[in-house]
């Protein structure tokens, strides 16, 4: 018989019978009556073929069956110096999984279960694809943990993450990769962690076992003693194992070597968050560079050159998913005449954009029908759920809402879903859904769901939503602030910045709910709310969907016929056309609308307010005389008035007019007058410190800048700026605050200070970076 050639394949074997049978080397002498040394030199492989009798009284004394006792005798024969035939050696077989277990020439009385040849194909890596893309960072840290030869413990990778993201590509891509420094061989085993049933730890160590050349009867019986060999068989082997597809932590452990130069790579949908002293490699969707360039490699770099933009699309409709990528190239591929631009046009199509991303025996959705099969019902509803929110991310307390539960069960679920490699954390308190697991997960909604299950869900979101809203907008309100600085909310009272940060941040399930109620014909809801955000949207003037918001409003009092509601909401909207969306002439259109309308039905702080929104939107036009005239005339409204609210629209007609001045070149005047009004900004910080007074303060000191920039007194600006930003800082540093750095960059500048110019103007490109990635604009 052929044996397979390598050195101290009996003391491997006698190690893991050893191990396996739970005996130190000490109890193994003495049982047997050999000396311990004899013993330790032939486990290190010193001694390969001691005599017959010394084996029987070492299987003996392991208690071994007639086939484990064959083998060891047959390792013990193929030591000897006489009878023995070796195959070719490693580098004239294909990828060879190292020396495997010897077993005699035919003439030695072994029984036939022992005597099997090692399969030479056993377990090897599957072909790498060739047109393999990206991930180098990964590969480089993943070269770096194998790069020494005698780790002090064996290297153990798992990674893991969604279903699609190419971890068994990554894995067999690594493997070949590190082939030239693993001789021993490189193994590939699929665990089946999808199947019904996966495969189980014991089944797996016996194709692990035989593929290292253990014959069939010299496999043990019981999970744990072919664990046990496994470890004594590659201690002292270079070579890589891929474990693909693992279940869960217990099928995984058993695979895993006790010490030695291997490394294993395991994969799983499954963070497996209980596999110890492990090096986790989470791989994520590729970016929009590398997902064009896979494209690019698949169905070839003409047809993507050809087209970038409608590349790049497609590319965006893939979610950026290898999986999704590789069925686009490949339909591209095997349709030679279709542009890229007319699959990027189909994939668009959202309810059949799953459908279509199919393509022989690769698909997307049985990637997620997999996963999602196998969750408890209470995760597959959660999931489900997930479809009905709003934004790119969520909170846990948000999805509550939709999936009827309580948050803190949501957020335990959602962990679990992490886990399983379905939802995404986004930020510690925040999750995500890729793209396509949206699709799929709203799929399964409407499939699993009653239509009446999923209004329930929606309205009552919807309802809590839009409450939160406006409990956290009137935060912002000077005339339901509460005096501590804090004002009610479901849970309790909730601090300013949170306030804040919670409807930047909800700010697209808010919104969803805004227009689902108007749908549904709700208008007071959506009156309320937008009027309790009316102050709030001082801060973040460079918000479009203020537009949105009190379109919305508008038309939900025009629909409840409410002449006063519809005064208030046409000035807001007024207000929003100005300030927001820079559109003044429309603007100028609107304030002369809530004009008429608030003299419809007597109300004098509206008139005001129509009258400050026209001369805001005419001094944009140019037009500053008649906006000064807009501004009188808006003041001798708010005279009328004895009120918060018609105080701070004294200061702003105020703030106007002192703008016009400086516009029609008489910024001494200009100045005078500003002053007058930040000496009235500063009594209404005094008086109630709310965040629109300090707001109201800052935004009158940077005129104040502006004013003495004109007249070409820079340190007099410094100082305006500086002041400003003192109360911009009291606030939380709102989107407005950018462009009193920069003002304060060129007032450092022409004083020679352009170091401290150099730092400001730093700060203001990373608050206006920071605007960015929360949705705003620049101011």
């Amino acid at each position: 018989m052929t044996v397979v050639s390598g050195t101290g394949e009996f003391g491997h074997l006698l190690a893991g019978y050893r191990v396996a049978a739970g005996l130190t080397q000490e109890d193994l002498a003495t049982h047997a009556g050999v000396s311990l040394r004899a013993l330790g030199d032939m486990e290190r492989g010193r001694t390969r073929g001691p005599q017959r009798r010394t084996v029987r009284a070492l299987a003996a004394a392991l208690g071994l069956d007639g086939a484990q006792t064959a083998a060891l005798e047959g390792a013990a024969q193929s030591g000897r110096p006489r009878g023995v035939r070796l195959v070719p050696p490693q580098g004239q077989a294909a990828r060879r999984v190292g020396p495997t277990v010897p077993v005699p020439e035919p003439a030695a009385p072994v029984p036939d279960a022992a005597a099997e040849p090692a399969t030479p194909g056993a377990l090897a890596l599957p072909r790498d694809l060739a047109d393999f893309t990206a991930r180098e960072q990964a590969l480089a840290e993943l070269a770096a943990l194998t790069a020494d030869e005698h780790p002090a413990h064996p290297r153990v990778v798992l990674i893991s993450g969604q279903p699609g993201l190419g971890k068994t590509a990554f894995a067999l891509h690594a493997a070949h990769a590190l082939a030239p420094a693993f001789p021993d061989g490189q193994l590939s085993l699929d665990l089946g962690g999808m199947a019904a049933t996966p495969l189980p730890a014991r089944e797996a160590l016996g194709q692990v076992l035989r593929a290292l050349g253990v014959a069939d009867g010299a496999v043990p019986a019981g999970t744990e003693e072919r664990a046990g060999l496994f470890r004594a068989l590659v201690r002292d082997r270079r070579l890589v194992l891929v474990l693909d597809n693992a279940a869960d932590e217990g099928q995984v452990r058993p695979l895993l070597p006790g010490s030695g130069p291997a490394v294993t790579i395991v994969t799983s949908r499954h963070a497996l968050p209980g596999l110890e002293a492990v090096h986790r490699l989470r791989l994520d969707a590729l970016s929009p560079a590398e997902a064009s360039a896979l494209l690019a490699r698949i169905a070839g770099p003409e047809r993507v050159e050809a087209a970038p933009d409608a590349a790049a699309e497609l590319a965006r409709l893939c979610g950026y998913l290898p999986l999704a990528l590789r069925i686009a190239g490949q339909r591209l591929v095997a349709r030679p005449q279709q542009p890229v631009a007319q699959l990027a046009r189909q994939l668009a199509v959202e309810e059949n954009r799953l459908d279509l991303l199919e393509t022989g025996d690769l698909a997307v959705r049985p990637a997620f029908e997999l996963s999602y099969r196998r969750l408890p019902a209470e995760s597959r509803l959660v999931l489900r759920r997930c479809a009905l929110t709003a934004g790119a991310d969520f909170t846990a307390a948000v999805l509550a809402r939709y999936a009827g539960l309580s948050a803190a069960r949501t957020e335990l679920v959602l962990e679990q879903l992490v886990d399983a490699g379905l939802v995404q954390p986004a930020t510690p308190e925040r999750y995500r859904l890729h793209d396509l697991v949206r699709l799929y997960a709203g799929e399964r909604l409407a499939a699993d769901e009653t239509a009446e299950a999923v209004a329930e869900a929606r309205t009552r979101a919807g309802r809590w939503l839009l409450r939160e809203a406006a409990a956290h907008g009137l935060r912002f309100d000077p005339d339901h602030a509460a005096a501590d600085g804090a004002a009610p909310a479901e849970g309790g009272s909730v601090p300013l910045t949170e306030a804040a940060r919670w409807l930047e941040e909800e700010h697209p399930e808010w919104l969803a709910a805004l227009y689902r109620a108007q749908r549904e014909g709700r208008h007071r809801e959506v009156i309320d709310t937008a009027e309790a955000m009316h102050w709030f949207s001082d801060r973040l003037l460079s918000w479009d969907l203020w537009g949105e918001v009190f379109q919305l409003s508008v038309d939900a009092a025009r629909a409840s016929g409410d002449r006063q509601a519809e005064a208030v909401h046409v000035n807001y909207l007024a207000w929003t056309y100005v300030t927001c969306l820079h559109r003044y002439q429309r603007g100028t259109e609107l304030a002369n609308e809530g004009l008429e309308l608030a003299r419809s039905v007597g109300d004098h702080e509206q008139q005001g307010w129509a009258l400050t929104y026209l001369g805001s939107g005419l001094r944009h036009l140019q037009r500053y005389r008649e906006a000064s005239e807009s501004y009188q005339r808006a003041a001798e409204a708010f005279a009328e008035v004895d009120n918060r609210a018609a105080m701070i629209g004294r200061l702003v007609t105020l703030r106007g007019a002192a703008t016009c001045l400086r516009h029609l070149g008489r910024a001494e005047e200009a100045q005078d007058l500003r002053r007058r009004a930040l000496a009235r900004a500063l009594e209404l910080v005094e008086r109630w410190s709310s965040p629109l007074m300090h707001l109201m303060a800052a935004m009158t000191a940077h005129e104040l800048g502006q004013d003495r920039a004109a007249l070409k007194r820079w340190p007099a600006a410094e100082k305006a700026y500086r002041q400003a930003l003192v109360h911009y800082e009291a606030i939380g540093r709102p989107d407005s605050m950018t462009k009193t750095l920069t003002e304060l960059g060129t007032a450092l500048i022409e004083q020679g200070r352009a170091d401290e110019a150099r730092e400001i103007l730093t700060e203001a490109l990373t608050d206006l970076s920071a605007d960015g990635r929360h949705g705003r604009g620049p101011v």
